[in-house]
Formats: C-alpha cells, sequence, structure tokens
C-alpha cells in the first residue's frame, strides 16, 4: 500500500504519512468491511482516498489541477513505452504536474473511472479527461526529450 500512496505524492516521507493515515481509518472502520470484494481492494480504496483528501487539503490546491495548454507532441513511436521498465515509467510519471498525475494515476493506474475521478475530486467530468489527455500528451513529451537526450 505504500507504493500506492507513493504515486500520489512526490516523497517517501509523505508517502508514509498518508499510509499511517490510511490505516488508521482502515482500523476504525473494519465493521464497515462488507465482503463485497478483496479486502485489499477495499484497502486501496481507502489508501487512494486518503491521499486525494491529502492532496486537496494542505500544501496542493485544486487551482493547480488546470495545467497550461501543453503542445502537441510530435508522432511518439507507438511501442516506445512499451519498451519501458515499470520504474522508468514511474520516474516520468513523477514529472507531471500534480493535477495530471493525479488523474493519471486514478484512471490509468488504479482503474477508476472518469464519473469517479469528477466525484472524488469535486470536478467536472471533462476535467478529467482532459486532464488525462494531458498527461498522455505531457508523458510522451517527457519520453522524447528523455530518449533525445540519451542520444546524445
Amino acid at each position: 500500500m505504500l507504493g500506492v500512496a507513493r504515486r500520489y505524492v512526490t516523497s517517501v516521507a509523505e508517502a508514509e504519512d498518508i499510509l499511517q493515515d490510511a490505516f488508521v481509518k482502515v482500523f476504525t472502520r473494519l465493521s464497515d468491511f462488507r465482503a463485497d470484494g478483496s479486502f485489499e481492494g477495499w484497502v486501496r480504496r481507502i489508501v487512494v482516498t486518503t491521499a486525494i483528501n491529502h492532496w486537496q487539503s494542505g500544501q496542493h490546491r485544486r487551482q493547480q489541477l488546470l495545467l497550461d495548454d501543453v503542445p502537441e507532441p510530435f508522432a511518439a513511436d507507438a511501442d516506445a513505452f512499451d519498451r519501458l521498465g515499470v520504474a522508468e515509467v514511474l520516474a516520468l510519471m513523477e514529472r507531471l504536474p500534480d493535477g495530471c498525475r493525479l488523474v493519471l494515476n486514478l484512471y490509468a493506474v488504479d482503474g477508476y473511472s472518469h464519473g469517479e475521478i469528477a466525484e472524488l475530486l469535486g470536478i467536472q467530468e471533462s476535467t478529467s479527461k482532459a486532464q488525462l489527455s494531458k498527461a498522455r500528451k505531457q508523458l510522451t513529451r517527457l519520453h522524447q526529450q528523455q530518449a533525445s537526450y540519451l542520444k546524445l
């Protein structure tokens, strides 16, 4: 679960704080677990919700969710991301603006729908879709920059 929390913040210390808060919620709400799904899935949802609550309060603000227009990248090599390892993709994701990284994690990694993301973050569904699109474009651009830097 530390890995889940870590995807939503920029430091291990923040992820550990989120995880601690999440586990307090898990233990205090154990009687709420209905066994409709897996226990791990239930705990994961609590960790994700706790990470989102952390992001929305404190140092992060919802205004950061909107990203300036990202220029269209050149046509990307379709298999480029397939050749990257998990650690490399996560490193690229960490370089995304907070709002884009948050939506990308929720949608592509944790499997939330745009409707669920909109409800969790208090945004429009169209904003969630736009953030996902911008995140993908930004990832492509970051990957292209990294690839051309490595060729030098």
